[in-house]
């Protein structure tokens, strides 16, 4: 395989599912690397970061939620998309999903050949570059060239799908974008995004910019009714590098 192909992690203890996601992920051109428990995903991702992780929930020896937290708590592998590949569909799953840091979710019984579709659209809208631009807005410094986010002259870290999110409205302040504006700009071919999902994620932004989150949210403003907007605090102006 060569190296420059994109390289997936899979963690599927059915053995014929396995098969059947990896013969198709590589005959679509992905390299594929196989594991039946979560044992030795983190040392082996960390060893060499994978392109995309695809996680099923239900593993021997944990589940594949606590492996996403571990993955959002690794440095290296924290930006990095997660998939959950799984039978519990249920909104709920998703939702919980969604705030340990997940970028899609592929329910069982599957299709192989959406499987493949899906997995290629959470690629491609990683793949796909921002704007190299420094945002300095209050206590934020938000730089997409490097896809850092700094509050409060502390680095903080951010999954991909949170940086990007802030990234577009922090570049549009005090307009107002509705749930399905945000879907479109954001996750475009992720389908079973939903903008419940726009919510938790707004949500997740706003525990890492906000001094006080959930009562007093100073850039991340809801606008009832029709959606959010990043809010510039009073006397400040902007700084685009």
């Amino acid at each position: 395989m060569s190296n420059s192909q994109p390289n997936i992690i899979l963690v599927e203890d059915d053995p014929d599912i396995s098969r059947l996601v990896q013969q198709h992920l590589e005959q679509s051109g992905l390299s594929v690397r196989s594991f039946d428990t979560g044992a030795r995903v983190i040392s082996s991702a960390e060893a060499r970061p994978p392109s995309l992780f695809l996680l099923d929930i239900m593993v021997p020896d944990g589940d594949g939620l606590e492996l996403c937290s571990q993955i959002r708590r690794t440095p290296v592998l924290n930006p990095i998309p997660v998939i959950f590949l799984t039978a519990k569909a249920g909104e709920g799953d998703r939702v919980l999903g969604l705030t340990l840091g997940a970028d899609d979710y592929i329910s069982k019984p599957f299709s192989p050949r959406e499987m493949v579709a899906r997995v290629k659209a959470v690629l491609r809208r990683f793949e796909r570059p921002l704007a190299p631009t420094k945002i300095k807005i209050g206590d934020l410094e938000i730089d997409s060239g490097a896809m850092t986010l700094t509050v409060r002259g502390e680095l903080v870290a951010t999954t991909a799908t949170e940086f990007r999110l802030l990234d577009h409205l922090a570049r549009n302040p005090g307009r107002v974008f509705s749930r399905a504006q945000l879907l479109d700009a954001v996750w475009r071919e992720t389908a079973f995004v939903t903008p419940r999902s726009v919510d938790v994620y707004v949500r997740r932004i706003r525990e890492k910019i906000e001094p006080d989150p959930e009562f007093h949210p100073i850039y991340l403003r809801t606008v009832r009714g029709a959606g959010y907007r990043f809010e510039i605090p009073k006397d400040e102006r902007p700084d685009l590098g």
